[in-house]
This record gives C-alpha cells, structure tokens and sequence, in this order.
C-alpha cells in the first residue's frame, strides 16, 4: 500500500494583503553532490511525475536507438502547444518511422495551448492524435519500437519491450525502483517514484557526459526549448531565463528542473494548481542558488480583481525565508 504523502503549504494566495488560500505541496532541492540540502512537506512518498518524467523515456528510446537530436529530439521529450511546428516534427518522426498518424495510439485531442485551440476550433477542425500534447512522444515510441522490431500495435501496453526499458531507464535514473504503474492521459505507462527520484534523474542528465543520450537530450530540450513546450509557455522562458537550466513541467502541479553541475529541484502541488507550480519552482530554484533576479518574473502569479492587480500566488515563508523548513517525519520512500 503506498502512503498518503504528507504535504505541507508551498504557496499562499494573497488578495489585497490577506491570505485567502493555501496550495500545499511538496519541494526538494538536491545539490552539485546529489545531497538534499532543502526539504519541505513530503519528498519521498511514491507520486507520479506525469510529463515531467518524459526527459527520462527520451533518454531510454535514445539508449533503444531512437537516432534523433535537434528539434525532434525535443519534441520527443514535449508536451506540446499543438503549434504547426510541433505538428509538422510529429509528422516528420512518422515519416522517418515509414508510419503515419493513424498508428499512433494517444487520444485525439485540440491543442493545449488556448489560443490555438480557439483557432483550431474556430476552422471547425476537430481533435486528433496529432494536435494531442504528447503526439511527439508517442511518434518517437513508434520509430523505436519499429527500429527494433517490436511489436507496433500495442506499443503503450506495460509489458511491452519499449515499455520495459523505459521503466528500466526509469529505475536506472531515478535510483530507485518503480512504486507503481498505470496509464497516464495521453494512454502511455505512467511510474509512480519520488521527489528526490524525479531531481536525481534530472540531475543525471544534466552532468551525463557530452554524446550520450542523457547529454543528447538536455542538449535538445535547451536548444530547442520552444518545441518542448511552445511560443509563450513558462518552461520555455524559465530556460532562456537561467543559462544552462533544463526544467519540464507535468500535469497536477510538477516541476523539474536542474542546472549543469547537478543542482535540481523537483516540485508537486497537491491540488495540481498550475498556477502554483512556477512560483514554488522559482523559490526552490533560488535556494538551490539561482538568482534571484533572474526568477524576479516567475516569482508570483498576478491576481486581479475587477481587471486590476490586487494580490498574487506567492511562495510560503517556508520557501522564501532563510530558516531551514522542517521536513516531514512520515515513513521513507518505499
């Protein structure tokens, strides 16, 4: 049986100077040695990284094989706007795989990003397995598993070969084992691990040497940071922000992200508020010893009140102040 994590409150919601909500969570921040020099709520509780973990399965399908870098490679370890690039990488990655949109198992679905999704609509254009969030993922599942000779139909089926090193490369990166496995939105095995888990397999990208496919696979994402995400998206501007920073986000409030000599945070809002999620990964980002400047425009969620700025989504002071959080006493990661 896997515990209820112990979360404590990351963030505060402040209208007009009073405290009118409370975002619990949890944060961990790791540093250059792998050591966890910050704490807070429950970090090693099994939870499940949603895309957050996708940086990881690029790096297994590059190990399987898969011969992409660039854009592609990015687009790979994406979840993705539904812009007409990230459409067109999908269907590039296909091509290269001799396959086509029709083999893709991921439900149909509009672009994420809204203003394209208005547009989409607007065309009278209906959902699909292209314009889903994580088509760039499941094209490269495709090619590899092609490449291999296994089986295409059932590709996002647990026992699956692909599936089976991707779960390998998990366990591999994250040093510890799976906790749990179900299906994730978009259809695909989804691992439950960590907190400390998801910074540690970050980390291990970040500092792997040049060449190799964790080397491979930051180079892209950093490279090419508006195909991993899209025009406007706080994943993409947090990395032009900070040089050397390689940071994904993931459905229900996750955020991961580590910097070159192998400092990495990891973040989970409980409630899976999104507008939570950047302000916390700034703060931890700040105690892993970014500046603070540099994260002065992710540092709080603006709140309006009748079209005017009358409050925000700020970091708890457990975050911000410079007294160590306490940790939670709840049982280890198991």
């Amino acid at each position: 049986m896997i515990r209820e994590p112990l979360h404590a409150p990351v963030a505060h919601l402040i209208r007009g100077g009073v405290v009118e909500g409370v975002h619990y969570g949890s944060v961990v921040v790791l540093g250059a040695d792998g050591a966890v020099r910050f704490q807070l709520g429950d970090t090693e509780a099994a939870f499940y990284p949603r895309s957050a973990l996708k940086p990881v399965q690029a790096v297994a399908m590059l190990r399987a094989g898969l011969p992409l870098d660039g854009e592609l490679l990015s687009l790979t370890a994406a979840s993705h706007s539904g812009e007409e690039r990230h459409l067109a990488g999908t269907r590039r990655i296909l091509e290269l795989a001799g396959l086509g949109e029709d083999d893709l198992r991921n439900v149909p679905d509009l672009p994420f990003d809204p203003v394209v999704r208005e547009a989409w609509v607007r065309e009278g254009r209906l959902p699909s397995r292209l314009a889903q969030n994580c088509s760039g993922k499941h094209a490269a599942m495709l090619y590899t598993a092609k490449l291999n000779g296994w089986s295409l139909d059932d590709y996002l089926d647990p026992a699956h070969p692909l599936q089976q090193a991707i779960a390998e490369i998990v366990e591999d990166l994250t040093g510890q084992r799976i906790a749990q496995v179900t299906v994730d939105g978009c259809g695909a095995p989804l691992f439950a691990v960590s907190l400390q888990g998801l910074a540690r397999a970050a980390a291990r990208i970040v500092t792997a040497p040049p060449g190799t496919p964790e080397a491979r696979v930051a180079d892209a994402m950093r490279e090419h940071a508006e195909m991993a995400s899209g025009s406007g998206r706080d994943v993409a501007a947090l990395m032009r922000a900070v040089p050397g920073l390689l940071t994904k986000d993931g459905f229900e409030g996750v955020q991961v992200a580590a910097l070159p000599d192998g400092r990495a945070v990891a973040v989970k809002i409980s409630d899976g508020a999104d507008r939570a999620r950047i302000p916390v990964a700034a703060a931890a980002l700040a105690r892993c010893g970014v500046d603070p400047a540099a994260l002065a425009e992710f540092a709080t969620g603006p709140l309006l009140g009748g079209g005017a700025v009358v409050g925000g989504v700020r970091p708890a002071p457990a975050l911000t102040d410079d007294v160590l959080a306490a940790t939670t006493a709840g049982a280890a990661y198991a």
